[in-house]
């Protein structure tokens, strides 16, 4: 079976709440990216998991659902997806309890109830959603 891997690195400063760090990609489109907890749990610039993981998301989704819908037969003029992850403090911590897609696109020729199905299927076996712990709900039409 083939393998992919991607790397990421992130180096931290500090304690949890006064420190701050920096995050790097392998293809490096994010090349030394601020994160701290003022801008996980605040209005601080930088970024952090929760959002990168909704911009995984949102990408993957839209990216397992182009390819759904090719197999089908169909190609999609526009796949706008859009993901909010939502968290909960639980015990002394957070955990991500849910997410959700909204997606919104232009197939020409499909029928609503197949593009439903696909974008199911999609939702259900992109590899962020299968990675993930959480309920994961989703709201797709055509435009």
């Amino acid at each position: 079976m083939a393998q992919l891997k991607r790397t990421a690195n992130a180096v931290w400063h500090g304690t949890g709440k006064d420190g701050d760090g920096t995050l790097t990609t392998q293809s490096a489109t994010l090349s030394s990216v601020p994160y701290s907890y003022i801008a996980r749990f605040g209005d601080g610039k930088g970024t952090n998991p929760e959002e990168l993981i909704a911009a995984a998301h949102a990408g993957c989704f839209s990216m397992a659902l182009a390819f759904m819908l090719s197999g089908a037969g169909f190609t999609p003029e526009e796949i706008k997806s859009d993901a909010v992850l939502t968290m909960e403090g639980e015990g002394g911590g957070w955990r991500i309890s849910a997410v959700k897609l909204t997606v919104r696109a232009k197939v020409p020729g499909i029928e609503p109830g197949k593009f439903q199905d696909l974008a199911a299927e999609a939702k259900a076996n992109c590899p962020v959603s299968r990675v993930l712990n959480a309920e994961i709900t989703l709201d797709a039409a055509l435009t």
